[in-house]
């Protein structure tokens, strides 16, 4: 906990770089197959800072991370053999059961599944690179990526663009639950219809 600790630390360090927007893309970019920090951090930190930029920083995560969300597809798909045991014992967040019950979740939920992880606090790397690995259909993944990517993001720099340093606790405190409680709701409704047209 103490290394993930400076890791965050670190990367608040970026936010008062006037290369904050480069390290923002990168830290994206990592997030989606190793990194353990998520890059809502230095967003909100950026966003705070210069709240005309927010949507500017919004777009520069969502492209860092859909094409490092490319990167995680293409090591799953054709490194995975070879670095498995890598991320297995290094990488927060993996771990073979879990991979394991993740390919059942794609053959039952592939589209669902990959935009509620790229949406909410599920580990995206995870995601990425089991994608990869069970040969997801490359164009449905990069869709759900583009829209839970972009939407999650767009939302956190709206929220601070709107409601400046107030709205920081409650992101901290609450986004994860809220983001949850949101693709319930979406999925729900969903199957509402799904149900009522039927």
């Amino acid at each position: 906990m103490k290394a993930i600790r400076r890791l965050y630390d670190w990367v608040l360090t970026w936010a008062d770089s006037p290369y904050g927007g480069l390290a923002l893309f990168f830290i994206a970019f990592a997030e989606s197959s190793f990194f353990p920090i998520p890059p809502d951090v230095l967003l909100i930190a950026l966003c705070l800072g210069k709240s005309e930029k927010c949507f500017r920083y919004a777009a520069i995560c969502t492209l860092g991370s859909v094409l490092g969300g490319m990167a995680g597809y293409a090591i799953g798909w054709g490194l995975w053999g070879s670095v498995d045991q890598l991320f297995f014992t290094y990488v927060p967040g993996f771990h073979e059961e879990g991979f394991a019950k993740v390919q059942t979740l794609y053959q039952e939920w592939d589209f669902w599944f990959v935009f509620i992880a790229a949406f909410t606090p599920v580990p995206y790397k995870v995601i990425t690179i089991t994608a990869g690995v069970f040969g997801l259909n490359i164009f449905m993944f990069l869709l759900a990526t583009i829209i839970g990517r972009s939407a999650r993001f767009f939302l956190v720099a709206g929220l601070i663009k709107k409601f400046g340093e107030p709205v920081r606790n409650i992101i901290d405190k609450w986004f994860n639950v809220l983001t949850i409680v949101f693709v319930i709701l979406l999925v729900g409704s969903f199957y509402l219809i799904k149900v009522v047209l039927h």
